[in-house]
């Protein structure tokens, strides 16, 4: 969505402490991209939990550069649907905190995660650069991004005066597998901060995001009838065909609704072709654009696994739902857009944002009520493929964008509890 040209504010009204700490964080556009090249070489897949305890040990000396203590946080492990329909724990290592200024007047969230979708034995390994774009896991989602985050916030600390605004950083392990693990530590994050500043890469062009559809993952257990497919085929009740009529009435349903849409993904299950199927599981995955149509898609699935399972010699379960609630553009986040764009405009940067239908931690703060842009990592494009990359030059451009709105929120520039009021 393009929007109008922002309100020019010049920087002074920053104050002039700013302007050394801009131009320091110029010269760190460098060290920031070799920060997250290092990084980008330890794999930290979500499933991979030595490489996250590797990962996890680097980012713990980043963050002890803050002007407080950070902790982990081990978190619950969570459940996942086996091919066979038993349900199994799933572990996610753990999240890293840091609190500064916990008891200031004005709190602010900032999230990111560690994991990529990339394991060991992919062989998407190793960064490198092509000229002025660094490519390799991560780099941009969002080992990039962290490196932005911390440099911005170091920038803030540096920054002589009062400081109004406290914050808590967040960095999880298990966002890409949709933050089952670190879901409540983000509830409650966004519960208490007035806003959110979340480090997924912007795009390519530049842009970042303003609205996100929400996300459901469901796994449909169906449980039949195994037979001989010789001597007593007909007595059989296969589990295959009845989560393939399930997949097909899912389908159906695309089109009814502006901007929901259903998508199967997977059908675990069967064996010899000379035995009836017994069990199967249908994963699939829904999108909408807002509450009302994900209540409306979430009561569709039910009915069609419940008539699915009302069959004769079938049995269903049903696991799953919304993991990442809508990210509406609603008037809180039009003031947060705005706010960005101000401090682009400061920095020269004409920002346009755009709506998505990925989803991330973005979702989560604002389900809770926090309003927050949540692609303030570098441009980058082509995520979660070997094609990976992240633009050079805006390391640094991000990391004062980053720092002129956390000086913005705390010198007045930005009125942020009229966000929350």
């Amino acid at each position: 969505m393009s929007l109008d040209t922002p309100a020019v504010v010049s920087r002074s009204a920053w104050s002039a402490d700013v302007e050394p700490l801009l131009e320091r964080l110029d010269g760190e556009g460098e060290s920031l991209v070799a920060r997250a090249e290092a990084w980008s070489a330890i794999n930290s897949g979500s499933f991979e939990l030595p490489g996250l305890a590797a990962m996890r040990v680097t980012l713990l000396d980043a963050i002890a550069e803050l002007p407080a203590p950070p902790e982990v946080v081990d978190l619950k492990p969570s459940q996942r649907v086996r091919p066979d329909g038993e349900v199994m724990d799933v572990e996610h290592g753990a999240s890293i905190r840091a609190r500064v200024r916990p008891d200031a007047p004005i709190q602010i969230a900032l999230t990111g995660h560690y994991d990529t979708v990339f394991p060991a034995a992919h062989p998407f390994q190793a960064p490198w650069r092509e000229g002025e774009i660094l490519r390799g896991p991560g780099v941009a989602d969002m080992k990039g991004g962290i490196a932005i985050m911390l440099a911005a916030l170091k920038a803030f600390e540096a920054m002589p005066g009062d400081k109004w605004v406290g914050y808590e950083v967040l960095l999880s392990p298990d966002e890409e597998i949709g933050s089952m693990g670190s879901a409540p530590l983000l509830a409650d994050l966004g519960a208490r901060a007035h806003l959110g500043l979340t480090y997924e890469p912007a795009m390519a062009d530049g842009a970042l995001v303003d609205a996100r559809k929400g996300s459901a993952n469901f796994h449909l257990a169906v449980k039949g009838r195994a037979a001989h497919v010789g001597r007593a085929f007909t007595d059989g009740r296969s589990a295959i065909l009845a989560a393939a009529e399930a997949a097909l009435a899912l389908n159906k349903l695309n089109g009814q609704r502006d901007g929901v849409t259903f998508n199967v993904g997977a059908i675990d299950g069967g064996g010899a072709v000379n035995v009836v199927p017994e069990r199967a599981v249908l994963r699939f995955n829904v999108r909408v654009p807002d509450a009302e149509s994900g209540a409306w898609a979430e009561a569709e699935v039910r009915r069609i696994a419940c008539e699915i399972g009302q069959r004769e010699g079938i049995d269903t379960h049903l696991h799953g739902g919304f993991t990442r609630p809508p990210k509406p553009l609603n008037d809180q986040q039009r003031t947060m857009v705005a706010w960005t764009r101000q401090a682009g405009a400061a920095l020269g940067l004409d920002l346009q944002f755009k709506p998505s239908g990925g989803v991330c931690e973005g979702n989560n703060l604002a389900a809770a009520g926090c309003p927050n842009i949540d692609t303030l990592g570098p441009c980058g494009g082509n995520l979660h493929s070997d094609g990976e990359f992240a633009l050079i030059p805006s390391f640094a451009e991000r990391a004062k964008l980053s720092f002129l709105l956390l000086a913005g929120v705390n010198n007045g520039v930005f009125d942020v509890r009229s966000l929350r009021s």
